[in-house]
């Protein structure tokens, strides 16, 4: 029925591309769109459908820069802690990539199934928007640092109190040539098989 394969050596050549490893090249947004409708896909209990996107790209890059520095300073003067060189690198750092997409988690309504469930659901679509974007080429990195866990964030991204902001996926072409090579520990050292 599928190429296993292809299949395999997709999920194990699968690797992190970092902004800073981009070439500048725009991703083309019907691979993007693609992406998306995968992670539409995944796995979830009870079909709650818990993912949420919101797509930055162009002009909507600075808008990100600028929303995160922007928040950042107000957390972090707040708390004694601004730092201005982690303002600028917030401020600049989705400017590196084609498209940024900020990854939220929506609380099912009657919260019918524990809170883990619908974080890992989210986890396994944004596996399949990483797979797909493998699969044309194109590299992504998911990042849970800067303003991730700030509620100001949230909030600004349409976000409830009983929902997260899971990160945010850059996405962007590989400078030419280039793909990390991948290592993992043998699986064997991680599995017990009972038989009887």
């Amino acid at each position: 029925m599928y190429n296993t394969a292809e299949i395999n050596k997709l999920i194990q050549t699968r690797r992190s591309i970092y902004p800073a490893q981009y070439s500048g090249e725009r991703v083309d947004d019907k691979i993007i769109q693609q992406m998306l409708e995968n992670a539409n896909w995944a796995p979830n209990h009870k079909h709650t459908e818990p993912w949420r996107f919101i797509v930055f790209t162009d002009k909507g890059l600075d808008q990100l820069g600028k929303f995160q520095a922007d928040i950042y300073k107000k957390v972090s003067t707040a708390k004694g802690n601004f730092d201005e060189s982690t303002m600028e690198k917030l401020r600049n750092k989705p400017l590196t990539a084609s498209h940024v997409i900020a990854i939220g988690m929506k609380r099912d309504e009657k919260q019918s199934i524990p809170e883990v469930e619908e974080v890992s659901a989210v986890a396994a679509a944004v596996q399949n928007m990483q797979l797909t974007a493998s699969a044309y080429g194109v590299g992504c990195y998911w990042g849970s640092g800067g303003i991730t866990y700030m509620e100001e964030a949230k909030k600004a991204l349409a976000l409830e109190k009983e929902d997260k902001l899971l990160g945010f996926l850059y996405v962007g072409m590989p400078k030419e040539g280039f793909w990390p090579e991948g290592k993992r520990n043998p699986i064997n050292d991680k599995i017990n098989w009972v038989r009887e």
